[in-house]
């Protein structure tokens, strides 16, 4: 069988905040949406921006993390896998389709006063802490000053 790949890379803005339940089994399981923006120019020339809503879904501890620090508004950048599934509809019968994102890796980007805390979490089962105020950048560039003689053109 030929290799195939199943792989999402979104970096977007999260449009409501997260939906956190746990399965029969304990799992804890998050859902929300991200917004990701696009621009285009349309027949007259002018640039129009359009706004595609995706689907996401997290498990175990990257939906602890999501719980945590993800909110309305937070910047994430997002690695996963599309999955669609489908069901019977209760009330009419009819068939009905999700597709979604299943993540497998999470950055937070958003600043701590956005409501994140610079957090990575991969699908290694291993996360780093950012522990640096998010607004402060690194120290050695904040104090070194270029001059006109220092370009060197």
């Amino acid at each position: 069988m030929a290799k195939s790949v199943n792989k999402v890379i979104l970096l977007g803005n999260v449009g409501k905040d997260p939906e956190i339940r746990s399965t029969p089994g304990g799992t804890m399981v998050a859902n929300f949406t991200l917004a990701t923006s696009d621009r285009q120019k349309d027949p007259q020339g002018n640039w129009q921006d359009r706004t595609e809503w995706h689907n996401l879904v997290a498990f175990g501890r990257t939906a602890e993390i999501i719980r945590d620090y993800v909110k309305k508004g937070s910047k994430l950048f997002v690695e996963g896998r599309i999955q669609t599934r489908s069901w019977d509809d209760k009330e009419s019968g009819q068939k009905r389709y999700r597709t979604e994102i299943i993540i497998n890796d999470l950055s937070l980007l958003s600043g701590r006063e956005e409501g994140a805390g610079g957090y990575s979490r991969g699908n290694q089962g291993q996360g780093n802490y950012d522990q640096r105020p998010a607004a402060a950048g690194d120290e050695f560039a904040q104090s070194a000053e270029i001059s006109d003689e220092d370009i060197p053109f």
